[in-house]
């Protein structure tokens, strides 16, 4: 125990004292949001990779899923790195970040309101990002603090209340810089900590080739034969539904706006190229081992709680048995992947109320003369105003998704499947399709967030007739259909507008 205290201790005051060091660069709303838009390759790619992964993948997706799949659900985790790291900053990366730039845009929905002429759809995609990064943001802090009551034996609910203070705390100080550089720290300690855990597991079990042929004599669920369970198949017992898993944790993220923005704030065109083998190396790494792992699940006792699994009470019986260095090192690795996701949550969610619904400044395009404009004085006051503005967000977010924490209605799988389906859903067509093709309309836009929050809701509504996991799945790929065709059918924009805006391109 005191081996946990003492490296706990220590991590804090690391995190902390970042935040401290980072405190002056937050001064401004650029510097507070996007790091004054000068973020190295290495703190990007890790900032990304931690704000992919935390405690939802480590304790939520790779107990549940692991369960289900078997060794097949280390496909989630290819899934992540190819298409969810790779992918996403081979088409993203350059053009987010040169569109971005050219436009003025901070956040995801200032991009819709500025890039299709409409401040309708930056005030809509300000209210969906709110609401439903909360859900997300819960299923964290239940994740996180589920393994940290296994570590430490402290409730749950204290758990909880101390990450979102000390989450609070070093966002707040520091901004967007503090959350990069306390990224890369963390990042390193989930490279060591991922690899160390696997080892250990494996080990107990009498090394990888033993542990396979014991998963490979499980029965199916409900089967009493043995070896039914394909749980060592290649692509396992059920492969449509973990289709389903791989589209909704990979495609996702090239729509929730806690990742997008990672690009808006990376230095220039080189850094991206590093960043994106950078960024795939730590995904297959950490998403890959996160999987694998938890596809040994079955060979552990599973916690029964009113006569079902407690899938997010999997992964934490497989740890309990381990020495308790090993346990230390596995408590700050969920740390490390939980506090990034969380400080990336937030700032997102504080900055986008500030900056797209509370202070909704009238943008003008390049080379556009802007109206009323003021001098450099009342200028500074508003932005340092805003920045408190932010901060004070920051508080509100958290201690909303607090509460939600501390009742949490569902497993950790399904809380991340309701957000990332209506965000991405409603985010990911336009915003990609806004970026490569000139025909997209506003009408489109706003066809998509109806299509993609409306079918999370509905089908949240009447009882998750379709797993919340396939539903978000639809909802994401739907929605590319649903941009194109609305477009086909709908008024086009100004064609002077429109090369306005792709001007950053040539």
């Amino acid at each position: 125990m005191i081996i946990k205290i003492l490296l706990t201790i220590a991590f804090f005051a690391v995190m902390l004292g970042v935040g401290l060091y980072s405190r002056k660069q937050a001064s401004s709303v650029d510097g507070f949001v996007l790091g004054g838009r000068s973020v190295g390759p290495w703190l990007t790619a890790f900032a990304y990779g931690t704000s992919y992964f935390s405690a939802v993948v480590f304790v939520g997706y790779a107990g549940q899923f692991g369960w289900k799949y078997g060794l097949s659900a280390t496909w989630i985790g290819i899934g992540n790195a190819l298409i969810g790291s790779w992918l996403a900053w081979i088409l993203l990366g350059r053009r987010t970040k040169l569109m971005t730039q050219h436009i003025e845009s901070r956040t995801m929905p200032d991009f819709f309101g500025t890039r299709f002429s409409d401040q309708g759809l930056r005030v809509a995609a300000s209210v969906i990002a709110f609401v439903f990064l909360i859900p997300y943001t819960a299923g964290v802090y239940k994740g996180i603090s589920t393994l940290f009551e296994m570590g430490f034996g402290i409730p749950y609910e204290y758990c909880v209340i101390i990450m979102a203070i000390l989450t609070a705390v070093y966002v707040i100080l520091g901004g967007y810089k503090a959350t990069a550089m306390n990224d890369f720290i963390q990042g390193i300690i989930m490279l060591f900590g991922i690899v160390a855990v696997i080892a250990a597991v494996l080990a107990a079990q009498g090394g990888l080739s033993e542990a396979i042929n014991k998963l490979a004599v499980l029965p199916a669920d409900g089967s009493d034969v043995a070896g039914s369970g394909g749980f060592t198949d290649l692509f396992g017992p059920d492969p449509w539904n973990l289709l389903g898993v791989v589209i909704l944790t990979s495609l996702g993220t090239w729509g929730l706006p806690q990742m997008v923005g990672k690009f808006y704030s990376i230095t220039d065109e080189s850094a991206i190229k590093r960043g994106t083998i950078i960024s795939t190396i730590f995904a297959l790494i950490v998403a890959g081992g996160c999987y694998f792992l938890g596809g040994f699940g079955r060979l552990y006792d599973p916690v029964i709680v009113g006569g079902k699994i407690a899938f997010d009470s999997i992964v934490p019986s497989m740890l309990v048995t381990l020495p308790d260095i090993l346990i230390a090192l596995v408590v700050l690795l969920v740390l490390s992947a939980s506090m990034s996701t969380l400080a990336s949550l937030v700032l997102t969610s504080s900055s986008t109320m500030t900056l797209d619904l509370i202070y909704r400044d009238k943008k003008s395009l390049p080379g556009e003369v802007e109206e009323g404009a003021i001098d450099d004085t009342v200028s500074e006051k508003i932005e340092r105003r805003k920045v408190v503005v932010m901060r004070v967000l920051i508080v509100f977010f958290i201690v909303i998704s607090l509460l939600i924490a501390l009742n949490p209605p569902t497993f950790i799988a399904q809380l991340m499947g309701i957000s990332w389906g209506a965000l991405a859903g409603a985010f990911l067509a336009p915003f990609m399709l806004g970026l490569y093709w000139r025909g997209v309309t506003t009408a489109s836009v706003w066809a998509c967030f109806i299509w993609g929050v409306g079918l999370t809701v509905v089908n949240m509504l009447i009882g998750n007739p379709i797993n919340p996991i396939n539903c978000g799945a639809i909802a994401m790929v739907g929605g590319f259909p649903v941009v194109w065709i609305v477009s086909l059918l709908s008024p086009k924009m100004d064609s002077n507008t429109i090369d306005t805006i792709f001007k950053c391109y040539k």
